[in-house]
Protein backbone atom coordinates (compact mmCIF):
# COMPACT_ATOMS: atom_id res chain seq x y z
CA UNK A 1 0.00 0.00 0.00
CA UNK A 2 2.45 2.14 1.11
CA UNK A 3 4.35 1.40 -2.45
CA UNK A 4 1.65 2.62 -4.58
CA UNK A 5 0.78 5.44 -2.47
CA UNK A 6 4.55 6.50 -3.20
CA UNK A 7 3.74 5.79 -6.69
CA UNK A 8 0.60 7.59 -7.13
CA UNK A 9 2.45 10.78 -5.11
CA UNK A 10 5.20 10.76 -7.66
CA UNK A 11 2.80 10.76 -10.49
CA UNK A 12 0.76 13.75 -9.38
CA UNK A 13 2.42 15.01 -6.67
CA UNK A 14 4.93 17.52 -6.59
CA UNK A 15 7.93 17.38 -4.02
CA UNK A 16 7.67 21.07 -2.90
CA UNK A 17 3.69 20.23 -1.49
CA UNK A 18 2.68 20.70 2.23
CA UNK A 19 -0.76 19.05 3.09
CA UNK A 20 -2.88 22.53 3.78
CA UNK A 21 -2.02 22.67 0.14
CA UNK A 22 -4.22 19.10 -0.10
CA UNK A 23 -7.10 20.85 -2.49
CA UNK A 24 -10.29 19.85 0.39
CA UNK A 25 -7.82 21.94 2.84
CA UNK A 26 -7.03 24.49 0.45
CA UNK A 27 -10.17 25.28 -0.23
CA UNK A 28 -11.14 25.81 3.50
CA UNK A 29 -8.39 27.89 4.03
CA UNK A 30 -9.46 30.24 1.02
CA UNK A 31 -12.83 30.38 2.17
CA UNK A 32 -11.83 31.39 5.72
CA UNK A 33 -9.38 33.54 4.09
CA UNK A 34 -12.29 35.25 2.68
CA UNK A 35 -14.75 35.23 5.73
CA UNK A 36 -11.86 36.70 7.65
CA UNK A 37 -11.32 39.68 4.98
CA UNK A 38 -14.64 40.41 5.14
CA UNK A 39 -15.04 40.63 8.80
CA UNK A 40 -12.16 43.18 8.73
CA UNK A 41 -13.67 45.06 5.93
CA UNK A 42 -16.93 45.87 7.71
CA UNK A 43 -15.16 46.42 10.80
CA UNK A 44 -13.25 48.91 8.50
CA UNK A 45 -16.29 50.22 6.57
CA UNK A 46 -17.92 51.35 9.96
CA UNK A 47 -15.79 53.62 11.47
CA UNK A 48 -17.17 56.53 12.01
CA UNK A 49 -14.77 58.75 9.71
CA UNK A 50 -14.73 56.14 6.61
CA UNK A 51 -18.42 56.02 7.07
CA UNK A 52 -18.82 59.80 6.73
CA UNK A 53 -16.51 60.23 3.84
CA UNK A 54 -18.83 57.24 2.37
CA UNK A 55 -21.99 59.43 2.67
CA UNK A 56 -20.29 62.34 1.50
CA UNK A 57 -19.37 61.24 -1.90
CA UNK A 58 -22.62 59.73 -2.90
CA UNK A 59 -26.18 61.17 -2.70
CA UNK A 60 -28.41 58.05 -1.00
CA UNK A 61 -28.56 55.60 1.17
CA UNK A 62 -28.56 52.84 -1.57
CA UNK A 63 -25.36 54.29 -3.56
CA UNK A 64 -23.71 54.34 0.33
CA UNK A 65 -24.94 50.97 0.71
CA UNK A 66 -23.06 49.60 -2.48
CA UNK A 67 -20.34 51.63 -1.98
CA UNK A 68 -19.54 49.96 1.25
CA UNK A 69 -20.61 46.07 0.61
CA UNK A 70 -17.75 46.75 -2.16
CA UNK A 71 -15.35 48.40 -0.17
CA UNK A 72 -15.64 45.45 2.69
CA UNK A 73 -13.76 43.61 0.21
CA UNK A 74 -10.60 45.96 1.51
CA UNK A 75 -10.38 43.08 4.67
CA UNK A 76 -9.61 40.21 1.78
CA UNK A 77 -7.11 42.29 0.39
CA UNK A 78 -5.24 42.86 3.91
CA UNK A 79 -5.47 39.48 5.00
CA UNK A 80 -4.25 38.17 1.58
CA UNK A 81 -1.16 40.48 1.53
CA UNK A 82 -0.57 40.26 5.17
CA UNK A 83 0.05 36.19 5.10
CA UNK A 84 2.05 36.13 1.98
CA UNK A 85 4.35 39.59 2.94
CA UNK A 86 4.73 39.22 6.39
CA UNK A 87 4.69 35.46 7.50
CA UNK A 88 7.64 34.55 5.07
CA UNK A 89 9.90 37.19 3.02
CA UNK A 90 10.86 35.13 0.99
CA UNK A 91 7.80 33.73 -0.59
CA UNK A 92 7.77 32.36 -3.70
CA UNK A 93 4.19 33.36 -4.36
CA UNK A 94 5.39 36.93 -4.46
CA UNK A 95 6.74 36.14 -7.74
CA UNK A 96 2.73 35.57 -8.95
CA UNK A 97 1.59 39.28 -7.59
CA UNK A 98 4.63 41.75 -8.09
CA UNK A 99 5.88 43.78 -11.23
CA UNK A 100 7.22 41.76 -14.13
CA UNK A 101 8.00 42.56 -17.85
CA UNK A 102 6.47 39.37 -19.04
CA UNK A 103 2.68 39.90 -17.56
CA UNK A 104 2.43 42.02 -14.57
CA UNK A 105 2.81 45.71 -15.81
CA UNK A 106 0.84 48.26 -16.96
CA UNK A 107 0.55 46.27 -20.42
CA UNK A 108 -0.42 43.23 -19.18
CA UNK A 109 -2.90 45.34 -16.87
CA UNK A 110 -4.55 47.23 -20.05
CA UNK A 111 -5.03 43.65 -21.94
CA UNK A 112 -7.33 43.13 -18.88
CA UNK A 113 -9.55 45.98 -18.87
CA UNK A 114 -10.12 45.85 -22.62
CA UNK A 115 -11.03 42.32 -23.03
CA UNK A 116 -13.07 42.72 -20.13
CA UNK A 117 -15.11 45.63 -21.66
CA UNK A 118 -14.95 44.76 -25.09
CA UNK A 119 -16.70 40.89 -23.79
CA UNK A 120 -18.94 42.29 -21.66
CA UNK A 121 -19.89 45.25 -23.67
CA UNK A 122 -20.24 43.25 -26.33
CA UNK A 123 -22.85 40.89 -24.56
CA UNK A 124 -24.81 44.16 -23.68
CA UNK A 125 -24.80 44.96 -27.20
CA UNK A 126 -26.61 41.89 -28.44
CA UNK A 127 -29.47 42.25 -26.29
CA UNK A 128 -30.51 45.95 -27.12
CA UNK A 129 -29.84 44.55 -30.63
CA UNK A 130 -31.87 41.64 -30.01
CA UNK A 131 -34.46 43.83 -28.02
CA UNK A 132 -33.87 42.11 -25.06
CA UNK A 133 -33.23 45.10 -22.90
CA UNK A 134 -33.84 48.74 -23.42
CA UNK A 135 -30.96 51.38 -21.90
CA UNK A 136 -31.46 55.04 -21.27
CA UNK A 137 -28.98 57.46 -20.90
CA UNK A 138 -29.35 59.03 -16.89
CA UNK A 139 -26.30 61.31 -16.85
CA UNK A 140 -22.44 61.53 -15.36
CA UNK A 141 -21.12 62.23 -12.36
CA UNK A 142 -17.51 61.95 -12.38
CA UNK A 143 -16.95 61.98 -8.56
CA UNK A 144 -19.21 59.27 -8.00
CA UNK A 145 -18.15 57.09 -10.94
CA UNK A 146 -14.31 57.47 -9.96
CA UNK A 147 -15.55 56.39 -6.21
CA UNK A 148 -17.19 53.01 -7.45
CA UNK A 149 -14.81 52.63 -10.36
CA UNK A 150 -12.28 51.98 -7.26
CA UNK A 151 -14.91 50.17 -5.08
CA UNK A 152 -15.14 47.87 -7.95
CA UNK A 153 -11.73 47.41 -8.56
CA UNK A 154 -11.29 46.41 -4.40
CA UNK A 155 -14.20 44.04 -4.79
CA UNK A 156 -12.92 42.16 -7.98
CA UNK A 157 -9.79 42.26 -7.20
CA UNK A 158 -10.23 41.03 -3.88
CA UNK A 159 -12.07 38.02 -5.66
CA UNK A 160 -9.04 37.57 -8.02
CA UNK A 161 -6.39 37.63 -4.81
CA UNK A 162 -8.62 34.98 -3.22
CA UNK A 163 -8.67 32.80 -6.08
CA UNK A 164 -6.13 33.42 -8.85
CA UNK A 165 -3.51 34.18 -6.45
CA UNK A 166 -4.00 32.23 -3.05
CA UNK A 167 -6.11 28.95 -3.86
CA UNK A 168 -4.30 28.80 -7.19
CA UNK A 169 -0.83 29.26 -6.01
CA UNK A 170 -1.71 26.66 -3.08
CA UNK A 171 -2.37 23.92 -5.78
CA UNK A 172 0.28 24.53 -8.28
CA UNK A 173 2.26 24.22 -4.86
CA UNK A 174 1.20 20.75 -4.44
CA UNK A 175 -0.29 18.62 -7.69
CA UNK A 176 1.75 18.45 -11.03
CA UNK A 177 -0.54 18.71 -13.59
CA UNK A 178 -1.44 22.80 -13.83
CA UNK A 179 -4.33 22.02 -15.31
CA UNK A 180 -5.79 21.05 -11.88
CA UNK A 181 -5.18 24.30 -10.42
CA UNK A 182 -6.70 26.18 -13.54
CA UNK A 183 -10.18 24.30 -13.44
CA UNK A 184 -10.53 23.35 -9.51
CA UNK A 185 -10.07 27.34 -9.03
CA UNK A 186 -12.64 27.94 -11.79
CA UNK A 187 -15.08 25.95 -9.55
CA UNK A 188 -14.55 27.17 -6.60
CA UNK A 189 -14.89 30.81 -7.59
CA UNK A 190 -18.38 29.47 -9.64
CA UNK A 191 -19.65 28.20 -6.14
CA UNK A 192 -18.86 31.00 -4.03
CA UNK A 193 -21.58 32.96 -6.01
CA UNK A 194 -24.42 30.06 -5.85
CA UNK A 195 -26.26 32.87 -2.97
CA UNK A 196 -26.49 35.91 -5.65
CA UNK A 197 -29.83 36.57 -6.35
CA UNK A 198 -31.13 35.06 -10.05
CA UNK A 199 -27.93 32.33 -9.43
CA UNK A 200 -28.49 29.19 -12.49
CA UNK A 201 -27.23 27.01 -13.83
CA UNK A 202 -26.34 28.84 -17.00
CA UNK A 203 -24.88 31.85 -14.52
CA UNK A 204 -22.38 29.17 -13.08
CA UNK A 205 -21.00 28.12 -16.32
CA UNK A 206 -20.85 32.02 -17.13
CA UNK A 207 -18.64 32.49 -14.08
CA UNK A 208 -16.90 28.89 -14.25
CA UNK A 209 -15.68 30.19 -17.79
CA UNK A 210 -14.17 33.86 -17.06
CA UNK A 211 -12.85 32.26 -14.07
CA UNK A 212 -11.07 29.71 -16.20
CA UNK A 213 -10.19 32.95 -18.10
CA UNK A 214 -8.79 34.39 -15.51
CA UNK A 215 -6.58 31.20 -14.68
CA UNK A 216 -5.16 31.00 -18.35
CA UNK A 217 -4.02 34.65 -18.21
CA UNK A 218 -1.77 33.24 -15.44
CA UNK A 219 -0.76 30.48 -16.18
CA UNK A 220 0.43 31.81 -20.03
CA UNK A 221 1.12 35.20 -19.25
CA UNK A 222 2.10 35.15 -15.58
CA UNK A 223 -0.63 38.53 -15.51
CA UNK A 224 -2.48 38.50 -12.52
CA UNK A 225 -2.95 42.06 -12.98
CA UNK A 226 -4.38 41.31 -15.96
CA UNK A 227 -7.28 39.31 -14.50
CA UNK A 228 -8.01 41.72 -11.96
CA UNK A 229 -8.76 44.40 -14.70
CA UNK A 230 -10.37 41.81 -16.97
CA UNK A 231 -12.89 41.57 -14.02
CA UNK A 232 -13.44 44.88 -12.08
CA UNK A 233 -13.50 46.12 -16.52
CA UNK A 234 -16.56 43.34 -16.65
CA UNK A 235 -18.00 44.04 -13.71
CA UNK A 236 -17.62 47.99 -13.98
CA UNK A 237 -19.17 48.16 -17.65
CA UNK A 238 -22.43 46.25 -17.00
CA UNK A 239 -23.25 47.45 -13.48
CA UNK A 240 -21.70 51.34 -13.15
CA UNK A 241 -21.68 52.54 -16.51
CA UNK A 242 -25.10 50.39 -18.26
CA UNK A 243 -26.86 49.41 -14.67
CA UNK A 244 -27.25 45.90 -15.63
CA UNK A 245 -27.44 43.19 -12.61
CA UNK A 246 -23.80 42.34 -11.65
CA UNK A 247 -24.29 38.92 -10.43
CA UNK A 248 -27.67 39.77 -9.70
CA UNK A 249 -26.93 42.92 -7.79
CA UNK A 250 -27.97 46.14 -9.29
CA UNK A 251 -25.98 49.41 -8.53
CA UNK A 252 -28.64 52.46 -8.36
CA UNK A 253 -26.28 54.73 -9.83
CA UNK A 254 -25.30 54.06 -13.41
CA UNK A 255 -24.42 56.19 -16.96
CA UNK A 256 -27.28 54.14 -18.36
CA UNK A 257 -30.90 52.98 -16.75
CA UNK A 258 -32.40 49.56 -18.00
CA UNK A 259 -35.79 50.13 -18.48
CA UNK A 260 -36.97 47.00 -16.48
CA UNK A 261 -40.41 46.86 -18.37
CA UNK A 262 -38.50 46.20 -21.23
CA UNK A 263 -36.17 43.63 -20.09
CA UNK A 264 -37.23 40.00 -20.99
CA UNK A 265 -35.12 36.87 -20.88
CA UNK A 266 -33.39 36.06 -24.09
CA UNK A 267 -29.98 34.55 -25.95
CA UNK A 268 -27.81 37.70 -23.84
CA UNK A 269 -30.06 38.29 -21.36
CA UNK A 270 -31.15 36.73 -17.91
CA UNK A 271 -34.02 38.96 -16.58
CA UNK A 272 -32.76 38.03 -12.69
CA UNK A 273 -29.31 37.98 -13.41
CA UNK A 274 -28.33 40.03 -16.10
CA UNK A 275 -25.85 39.07 -19.23
CA UNK A 276 -24.09 36.85 -16.78
CA UNK A 277 -27.19 34.41 -16.93
CA UNK A 278 -26.99 34.21 -20.48
CA UNK A 279 -26.32 31.80 -23.15
CA UNK A 280 -24.64 34.37 -25.34
CA UNK A 281 -22.12 35.43 -22.48
CA UNK A 282 -20.99 31.54 -21.81
CA UNK A 283 -20.24 31.41 -25.55
CA UNK A 284 -18.18 34.70 -25.46
CA UNK A 285 -16.39 33.14 -23.36
CA UNK A 286 -15.90 29.84 -24.39
CA UNK A 287 -14.58 31.52 -27.44
CA UNK A 288 -12.16 33.89 -25.61
CA UNK A 289 -11.11 30.50 -23.25
CA UNK A 290 -10.49 28.17 -27.12
CA UNK A 291 -8.51 31.29 -28.44
CA UNK A 292 -6.09 31.99 -25.41
CA UNK A 293 -5.76 28.42 -25.65
CA UNK A 294 -4.89 28.12 -29.37
CA UNK A 295 -2.71 31.06 -29.27
CA UNK A 296 -0.55 29.09 -26.70
CA UNK A 297 -0.67 25.56 -27.27
CA UNK A 298 2.38 23.95 -26.75
CA UNK A 299 3.72 27.03 -24.70
CA UNK A 300 4.64 26.23 -20.96
CA UNK A 301 3.73 27.72 -17.72
CA UNK A 302 4.78 31.18 -18.12
CA UNK A 303 6.05 31.28 -14.26
CA UNK A 304 6.22 28.74 -11.76
CA UNK A 305 7.05 30.02 -9.08
CA UNK A 306 7.53 26.53 -6.91
CA UNK A 307 10.25 25.14 -9.89
CA UNK A 308 12.79 25.70 -7.53
CA UNK A 309 11.60 24.36 -4.36
CA UNK A 310 10.02 20.85 -6.39
CA UNK A 311 13.36 19.22 -5.86
CA UNK A 312 13.37 15.27 -4.08
CA UNK A 313 12.92 14.84 -0.80
CA UNK A 314 13.45 11.74 1.63
CA UNK A 315 10.81 9.06 1.38
CA UNK A 316 9.30 10.65 4.81
CA UNK A 317 8.04 13.70 3.04
CA UNK A 318 4.97 15.23 4.29
CA UNK A 319 2.09 13.93 2.66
Amino acid sequence: MKELYQKLANKFLRNSRKFIDFFPVAIIIAMLVTYAGALIGYIISILPGINTLFASLVYSDAMLEFLENYFMFIGIWIVVLAIVFLCKPDNPMLKAIKYNKKGNNIKGYLVGTLLGFATNGFAILMSVILGDIKLSFYGIDIVVLLVFAVSVFIQSGAEELVDRFFLYQKLRRRYKFPWFAILLNALVFAYMHKDNPGFTLTAATQIFLVGFIFSLMVYYYNNLWGAMAFHAAWNFSQSIVFGLPNSGIVSEYSVFTLEAASARNGFFYNVNFGVEGSIGACLILAVVAIAIIWINRGRPECNDVWAELDVPKNPEQEA
